[in-house]
């Protein structure tokens, strides 16, 4: 089978993307085979392949989300469109899912979406269940107002979605005029004061990693508030300044979310919440992705690692 694998020689050496020709997977126990139809191409993927992940272990298939049709397995699962992300383990310590086939054990995989094609389905594993990993340590209720900070991107635009699914109220801040808050023109959030009648916030999802913004953030929780952050700066300072006595005379409390941390099996526990949520159009995949052969890979994942492109790339099997 062709896939595109992570070679590197040593840790002196950077990881180079080759597109290689692999062997089939055999079937083991407690797994399934699955031949990919399409997988994207996330920041966490880009990150892989610049050697950001120390544990990531060499040679490697890349790719943390597909979508595809079992071909083996358990009699009761083969013929099954499925989509999966990974958690700490496939594309990192596993192969991933930008080949034409994967093993996956049969915990870790959820039913696609019927209305999404395998395009669609590929794109969405990532940024929806780490968008649900905020709300559910957020422990977000139809009776909270959530500030969205970074709303327009893939994990803030799955979060506005989500929450708005609870029957919470969504406060979008963006870089431009598309929210209700300009995070450029007002970095201390001062449009919450009348936004919220001087209440704050109950949720604030930080999808963006700005120290500043985090922290002017913090200042419009209002009582027994939750801030949940997925991101920090690459490069420069790191810390956030915060005033010990008035974050525990509210009673806040703050989170920090990788989407690395959980198992692929618990990834797969989120889809499975969320299928009926797509198949009812209660949620939406983002459609700015742009298909590419797996030939082209190399040269997509190129683009993106020089920042050649702000585009988005889905890699297409067939």
């Amino acid at each position: 089978m062709k896939a595109l694998q992570l070679l590197r020689e040593s840790v002196s050496e950077a990881p180079r993307l080759v597109l290689s020709y692999l062997p089939k997977p055999a079937l083991i126990p407690h797994h399934v085979l699955v031949r990919v139809h399409a997988s994207a191409i996330h920041p966490s993927d880009v990150g892989n392949a610049l050697g950001f992940f120390p544990y990531t272990q060499h040679p490697r298939v890349v790719g943390r989300d597909y979508a595809g049709v079992i071909e083996e397995g358990p009699r009761e699962l083969v013929g099954q469109e499925v989509y999966g992300t990974s958690g700490h383990s496939y594309a990192f310590t596993k192969d991933g899912f930008q080949a034409e086939y994967c093993l996956i054990h049969e915990d870790e995989v959820a039913l696609k979406p019927k209305n999404l094609s395998f395009a669609e389905a590929a794109t969405v594993g990532v940024p929806f269940t780490t968008a649900l990993q905020m709300v559910e340590r957020a422990a977000v209720t139809e009776s909270d107002t959530v500030l969205v900070i970074g709303a327009n991107g893939a994990v803030g635009s799955a979060a506005s979605q989500l929450v708005e699914d609870l029957g919470a109220r969504v406060i979008r801040a963006t870089r431009d005029e598309s929210g209700e808050v300009n995070t450029d023109r007002d970095p201390e959030l001062s449009a919450l004061d009348v936004l919220t009648d001087g209440k704050g916030v109950d949720v604030v999802f930080d999808t963006v990693g700005s120290p500043t913004l985090t922290v002017n953030a913090l200042t419009k929780l209002a009582t027994s508030g939750r801030l949940a952050f997925i991101s920090a700066p690459k490069t420069g300072a790191r810390d956030l300044n915060i005033d010990m006595r008035d974050f525990y005379r509210s009673d806040l409390s703050l989170f920090g979310c990788n989407s690395l941390n959980p198992s692929a099996k618990e990834m797969a526990r989120r889809l499975n919440a969320i299928t009926t949520l797509f198949e009812s159009g209660k949620l939406r995949p983002d459609g700015r992705w742009t298909p590419v052969p797996l030939d082209q890979a190399v040269e997509a994942y190129e683009k993106l690692l020089t920042k050649a492109t702000r585009g988005k790339y889905v890699i297409v099997m067939e």
